[in-house]
C-alpha cells in the first residue's frame, strides 16, 4: 500500500510552523503529518525572535540538521512522502539520497553543491547569507526590506508585513552556507525515489530556471522518476503560504500519491514474480 505518512521540511529563516496550513489540509484527507523541527528551532516563531541573538542558534550546522531529520524519519514505521521548501528542498534531496522517502517534492529548492544561478535576483538575495563579512557564528535575522525582495516580491505591503511577522526567525548562517559545501553533494546517477521539483515563476531567491537546472541534472543522470512543475505568478513565499497555496499543496500530494502507488504496485509485481 502507498504510505499514509507525510514529512515536511521547512527552509531557512522560518520554523516548522510555516507548514501549519499544509498539515491541516493533509490531515483532513487522512494523512499522518510531521513537520520536523531543526536543532535549536523547536520553539515558536515569537519565542525564537524574543531570544535573538541566541548564540546556540548560530552554531547549528547543515550536517547536524541532516542527522536530526534522518533520526526523525528512521523512527517512523514506514517510508514517508517528504515535502521540503527552499533549503528544506535541498534537505529533501539529502533524504532521497539516503533512500528514506517513498516519494519526494522539492519546492523552490536550494540546489546541491556546484549548481548556482548568475541571475541578478539570485545573487542579490543570497549575498547577505554568503557574505564572509557576516560572521558565521552569529545568528542572522533577515531585515524586512530583504524579505520583501527575496521572498515576498509581488505581494501587497500588508501581506508582506503579516508574512514577515508571523514566520521569519533568526537563522544559523552555518546551516545556510552548508548548501555550497560538500555536505550538499548529490550523486545524480544514483537510483532514487520519485522526485518532483516545483518552482515559482517570479521567485527571486531561487529562480525557476535554477530549479529546472536542478531537475535536469537528475533527468540526465539516471532513469529514476523525476518531474518539474512551474507555477505562474508565484514568488518564493506564496508557494507555501500565499493566496492560492492550496493549488500547490494539492498538486504536490496528487503527484506524490500517484508515484508512490506506482512504486508499490511495481514492488508487489516483483514479489509475485520472484515467488513463482
Amino acid at each position: 500500500m502507498a504510505t499514509k505518512t507525510i514529512v515536511f521540511i521547512h527552509g531557512n529563516f522560518v520554523n516548522y510552523e510555516c507548514w501549519d496550513q499544509w498539515v491541516e489540509r493533509y490531515e483532513d484527507k487522512g494523512y499522518r503529518c510531521i513537520a520536523v523541527k531543526f536543532p535549536e528551532r523547536t520553539k515558536s516563531v515569537q519565542a525564537l525572535r524574543d531570544e535573538h541573538p541566541n548564540p546556540k542558534v548560530g552554531q547549528v550546522t547543515m550536517a547536524q540538521t541532516i542527522d536530526s531529520i534522518v533520526q526523525d524519519i528512521k523512527a517512523l514505521d514506514e517510508k514517508p512522502i517528504i515535502i521540503g521548501h527552499s533549503f528544506g528542498g535541498q534537505l529533501t534531496q539529502q533524504m532521497v539520497k539516503r533512500d528514506l522517502a517513498a516519494a519526494a517534492v522539492a519546492i523552490d529548492s536550494v540546489p546541491p553543491q556546484g549548481l548556482l544561478s548568475f541571475k541578478f535576483s539570485f545573487l542579490r538575495s543570497t549575498f547577505p547569507v554568503l557574505n564572509p563579512l557576516n560572521p558565521a557564528g552569529r545568528p542572522w535575522l533577515m531585515p524586512f526590506n530583504h524579505f520583501q525582495y527575496a521572498f515576498a516580491n509581488g505581494m501587497s505591503l500588508a501581506d508582506q508585513k503579516a508574512a514577515y511577522d508571523s514566520t521569519i526567525v533568526p537563522e544559523s548562517l552555518r546551516i545556510a552556507r552548508g548548501g555550497v559545501s560538500s555536505t550538499a553533494h548529490i550523486d545524480y546517477k544514483k537510483p532514487h525515489a520519485p522526485l518532483l521539483f516545483i518552482a515559482g515563476e517570479i521567485d527571486h531567491i531561487m529562480p525557476a530556471s535554477l530549479n529546472k537546472a536542478n531537475y535536469k541534472r537528475y533527468k540526465d543522470g539516471s532513469s529514476s522518476v523525476v518531474d518539474f512543475k512551474e507555477f505562474p505568478g508565484r514568488n518564493h513565499y506564496t508557494v507555501i503560504a500565499g493566496p492560492g497555496w492550496e493549488e500547490v499543496a494539492d498538486y504536490a500530494l496528487d503527484w506524490a500519491l500517484k508515484h508512490t502507488e506506482k512504486s508499490a504496485s511495481g514492488r508487489d509485481t516483483m514479489r509475485i514474480a520472484s515467488a513463482i
